[in-house]
């Protein structure tokens, strides 16, 4: 009998709470980069419009929830370029790649961590920014060691790069 109580009052906790208004939604998309509806692109090919991605497919250009303001070719060379490291969270609609600790064999002493966010709708090097983190191992714990702002520059370059040879090999197509 205590037991129907306890999950009554379980219930009705629960229930109280998800009328409990949440923290306030992180903005991607659209939202990040100022737009509204009416700025959405004006040309699109099948899923892939010509900026970015469209997930719906739709003809509707005023329809702000179809299109991703994620460059296509950024997002698949952000891919390509990181994928020797273990994925820790991708969101393709928020333009954002963690991966995990990754360690070179060579090197099992230190690892590295890339945080990879594809921030605009054109191929464009203000498009994209990586973090890079370091961590090495000393007495068995993993201690943060600087790592230059250069490292983060490189994988950008790298990215872009890619970005472009995507682009290249689509339009010879």
């Amino acid at each position: 009998m205590k037991l129907h109580y306890i999950l009554l009052i379980t219930l009705f906790t629960i229930t109280a709470c998800s009328s409990i208004e949440g923290e306030k939604k992180y903005p991607t998309g659209l939202e990040r980069d100022g737009l509204d509806g009416n700025d959405i692109y004006s040309e699109k090919e099948g899923i892939f419009g010509t900026d970015g991605i469209n997930i719906l497919g739709g003809d509707d250009d005023n329809q702000s929830t179809d299109v991703i303001t994620v460059n296509s070719y950024l997002w698949r060379a952000s891919l390509d370029t990181v994928s020797f490291m273990p994925l820790a969270s991708v969101d393709p609609f928020g333009g954002v790649i963690l991966t995990d600790w990754y360690s070179d064999a060579d090197k099992p002493n230190e690892r590295y961590k890339l945080n990879v966010f594809v921030i605009g709708s054109q191929l464009r090097s203000d498009a994209i920014r990586v973090s890079a983190f370091q961590q090495k191992q000393s007495r068995g714990k993993w201690k943060d060691v600087k790592i230059g702002a250069s490292v983060a520059t490189k994988i950008e370059d790298a990215i872009l790069t890619r970005a472009r040879q995507i682009r290249i090999g689509q339009a010879s197509e």
